[in-house]
């Protein structure tokens, strides 16, 4: 063959299923010394910003919080938490983990 002759064939790449790929990295993983810092045991200390609060009903951020503890937006959807029947605010304050039971 004449060595100036090239073709544009190359052999396909080959390709490995995701769980052969996680088994590779856990092997690597466990060969390291204990004490050093990797993707998998890397901790971040705690955010230095207050946790967002977001609205009960609409889901947008929540400046606004009644008596009750149900977070609002704005004065139209305080309008509407002040519509909801008896009960039903606990029912929201549930979804969100935050309702209050009584003994």
């Amino acid at each position: 063959m004449d060595p100036a002759f090239k073709t544009g064939w190359k052999l396909p790449k080959k390709t490995r299923n995701a769980k052969s790929v996680l088994q590779e990295e856990q092997k690597r993983v466990g060969s390291l010394p204990p004490d050093t810092p990797t993707y998998f045991s890397v901790e971040g200390p705690p955010s230095l910003l207050p946790a967002k609060h977001y609205c009960d009903i609409t889901g947008l951020p929540a400046p606004y919080k009644t008596a009750g503890g149900l977070r609002f937006h704005n004065k139209q959807v305080y309008e509407i938490v002040m519509s909801l029947g008896p009960g039903v605010d606990q029912e929201y304050l549930k979804l969100r983990n935050a309702n209050l039971v009584l003994k």
